[in-house]
């Protein structure tokens, strides 16, 4: 694991990866060492344009490159339905999770769940239920899902988990990122229980320089805000390039354990990928399982591949 880079990660040709939020950022960096690597690529991107500027610039960065876009909204679920209905493939290898929204001010999804456990936990969790079958069709598929070292800043609460009774944007960012590391833990779990040949596993990159501390600022118009992310970002970030490698790590290296959670090596920061520390309420066994139940009914995805 010492010194790994992009440059490590195996031949991945004839293997399907689909990576969320992939226009820009982590998901855009992830996409693209992918496909450089062989395979073949869908990003899949909330905005159409977006995505499509995103494919003509992959395109250009790696010629050859066999990349498509798709329109994916997990902000709404029947864009999450429609996209998993239309994936023409029997197999899918890979499924990154990694689109996200960071310190939202208080919102709500098409489907009334409170915006940031909706998109980063809710949405991926339909989605994941929903390809299940091809990933357990595909030979050593895995599942990698984006958690954050801010994971740690808020423990899940299953009786108010849309924030209702009272909201603060960190803290629920936060809860939704242990949400993430709890859906793997209890993945992992079932899908080891079934003997299925499927690895869920989680990343985090550190502090990355991205988009995604920006959107709320811009959202809401703090310009003093962005002006110190911006300033933050040149002192400390490492580049989108960097922040990607714990997740092609996860999604990629030959000894990725089931619920693993895979950060950069230097304080969780910046770094190589390395084995990452997790608060210990993510692996809790109990309220892991709540939680999956709890998204089960919200999302109305059942996971029936492992309930034999």
């Amino acid at each position: 694991m010492a010194g790994w880079t992009a440059g490590d990660i195996p031949d991945q040709s004839g293997r399907l990866a689909v990576v969320t939020g992939a226009n820009s950022g982590l998901g855009y960096a992830t996409a693209r060492e992918l496909a450089r690597h062989g395979a073949r690529v869908v990003l899949a991107c909330r905005s159409a344009e977006r995505g499509a500027e995103a494919q003509g610039r992959l395109l250009a960065e790696v010629p050859g490159a066999e990349v498509e876009c798709r329109a994916l909204d997990l902000a709404d679920l029947t864009s999450v339905r429609a996209f998993a209905e239309g994936l023409e493939a029997d197999e899918l290898h890979l499924l990154i999770n990694n689109a996200g929204v960071m310190a939202m001010p208080y919102g709500r999804t098409a489907d009334g769940f409170e915006t940031q456990i909706g998109v980063n936990h809710l949405g991926h969790f339909a989605l994941t239920g929903l390809l299940l079958p091809k990933l357990l069709a595909a030979p050593k598929a895995r599942v990698v899902t984006l958690s954050s070292i801010s994971h740690f800043g808020g423990q899940v609460k299953l009786d108010d988990l849309h924030g209702e009774r009272r909201y603060n944007r960190w803290t629920t960012y936060s809860r939704s990122k242990s949400a993430n590391l709890l859906f793997v833990h209890e993945l992992a779990r079932r899908l080891d229980a079934t003997g299925a040949d499927v690895v869920a596993a989680a990343a985090h990159p550190g502090y990355a320089a991205t988009n995604l501390q920006y959107a709320a600022p811009r959202l809401e118009g703090r310009r003093m805000a962005e002006r110190v992310t911006t300033l933050t970002y040149r002192l400390l970030a490492q580049s989108a390039d960097r922040g990607a490698l714990p997740t092609l790590f996860a999604a990629t290296a030959p000894d990725v354990a089931p619920d693993d959670f895979i950060g950069p090596r230097i304080q969780g920061w910046r770094g190589r990928p390395t084995r990452s520390w997790r608060a210990k309420w993510t692996r809790d066994d109990a309220v892991a399982e709540q939680l999956w139940t709890r998204s089960e009914e919200l999302t109305e995805v059942g996971y029936e591949a492992l309930k034999a």
